[in-house]
């Protein structure tokens, strides 16, 4: 990755962070469930409106690190109004961009490439999953009943 690269993905990370999209609460959410990440205090709530098996609407809250909430962010532009389905095998891509197991330039990420650089550093892969976990999470949830996890669990 080139320099310039870096650069313009840092700057979509730090865009993210300082006016996070979809930030704020659901009226009258279906489904929700909360993130805590507690070896650094990252906290993440995700709220959705589901309408069948699409995600008609998705918004967040909590407070974490910029990866965290630029993760968040990004997270639930790339799956509003889209199906279930669809935002499993994006969080699935993510996640093996995040660990390794799948080279940044071959997944089907958008915008969400710009977080790759995460994995050079493991201890962040946690804040970069957080917001991703409580969507998991969140779409396993049969009601609108809060479900709360701690980071690293598997949804």
């Amino acid at each position: 990755m080139s320099s310039a690269e870096n650069d313009l993905y840092q700057e979509v990370v730090l865009e993210h962070k300082r006016a996070p999209r979809n930030f704020g609460h659901l009226q009258d959410p279906t489904h929700q469930a909360q993130g805590t990440n507690p070896s650094c205090g990252d906290r993440v709530a995700v709220e959705l409106r589901m309408d069948g098996s699409t995600v008609q609407d998705i918004r967040f809250s909590g407070q974490g690190c910029a990866i965290c909430m630029a993760s968040t962010s990004m997270m639930t532009e790339a799956v509003k109004g889209r199906d279930v389905d669809v935002a499993k095998t994006l969080q699935q891509h993510f996640r093996a961009v995040l660990t390794g197991e799948e080279d940044p330039e071959e997944a089907p990420l958008g915008k969400l490439v710009s977080l790759a650089g995460v994995r050079q550093y493991p201890s962040r892969i946690k804040c970069a999953l957080l917001g991703w976990h409580a969507l998991m999470h969140a779409i396993a949830s049969n009601d609108a009943q809060a479900v709360s996890t701690e980071e690293g669990a598997q949804p």
